[in-house]
């Protein structure tokens, strides 16, 4: 019996936290070299973790192939309880973070680009004067990339604009934005003063490319009921979409943030706002289960203390 319980209290071999990144990783990408690449480590020491892991726990985790990685269902279970035992161990993390002071230490913030280049020139200042502990790292991209890296744990929290599905994720609205019209001062494609998309013609509204979900609620702001009327051409950025409007190539709807920024200085666009007052919401999110939400929601404040004034 004594040897019984000696046998009990023997530890175990437990997974380390690389591999568990690894695996979670490898089982949302579903490549070994794009998951090595995204976790920043050669593919044959990537492949090593993945067998060690799989070794450990006496399981298989993936069956290989030389054209593909297909996950076993027994890896897709394993992936979701660890992606559990990841948000845990980001929010002991948070917690020591937390107890030692308040705002302090690195913090990753992810921004979508239609908002990057408008709210943060005027909201770092304030942040470094408030909170000069906090070491701030700005990750740009969009919304669909930036949840998938706070769920992974790589960012802390997000700036987004909604309407948006924001799975898993704990949200403080910060502020309405209205769309505006904008046009080259000149345009003959519109009269903007007696705007009406159903007077337009065809393919002549020029927006983002698929992907950024300001398309998505410029679309909307609009109501546009027919597509015909959208060009084919989009753009992959805000400074190249006002580029195309100041060419008198089309025209388009931006944010109301731009207003009176670089991005319109020095070009013959000009806005004109939209019937109805239709925008977008601004809003900062985090893992709903984050130990760091109230440090967050000072941050939101601040984020909405900074919003530009239109005009």
């Amino acid at each position: 019996m004594a040897r019984a319980r000696n046998q009990a209290a023997k530890p175990r071999h437990l997974p380390t936290v690389r591999q568990l990144r690894y695996f979670v990783t490898l089982e949302r990408l579903g490549h070994f070299g794009r998951a090595a690449a995204a976790c920043c480590v050669s593919q044959s020491a990537f492949s090593v973790a993945i067998r060690e892991l799989e070794t450990l726990l006496g399981i298989s985790l993936v069956e290989r192939s030389n054209r593909r990685v297909t996950i076993t269902p027994s890896g897709h279970d394993i992936a979701t309880q660890a992606r559990l035992c990841l948000g845990d161990i980001e929010s002991l993390v948070e917690m020591a973070q937390e107890r030692r002071q308040a705002l302090s230490g690195p913090l990753r913030l992810g921004v979508i680009p239609t908002i990057a280049p408008f709210l943060l020139p005027a909201a770092l200042p304030r942040l470094r004067r408030k909170f000069p502990a906090l070491h701030l790292f700005i990750r740009e991209g969009l919304t669909g990339t930036l949840l998938d890296e706070l769920a992974q744990g790589t960012l802390d929290l997000l700036l987004v604009a909604l309407p948006h599905e924001l799975p898993g994720a704990e949200v403080m609205p910060l502020f309405h934005e209205r769309f505006l019209l904008a046009c080259r001062e000149d345009t003959r494609l519109t009269d903007p003063q007696h705007f009406l998309v159903n007077r337009l013609a065809p393919e002549s509204i020029l927006l983002l490319e698929e992907g950024h979900c300001m398309r998505d609620h410029a679309l909307a702001a609009c109501r546009l009921r027919s597509r015909g009327r959208v060009s084919p051409f989009a753009a992959s950025s805000l400074h190249t979409l006002l580029e195309m409007v100041d060419g008198d190539l089309g025209i388009s709807f931006v944010p109301e943030m731009a207003v009176g920024s670089a991005l319109l200085r020095h070009t013959r666009v000009r806005t004109w706002p939209l019937p109805g007052g239709a925008g977008r919401e601004i809003a900062l999110c985090w893992r709903r289960r984050s130990a760091r939400g109230a440090d967050f929601r000072q941050l939101g404040e601040l984020f909405r203390q900074a919003r530009p004034q239109a005009g």
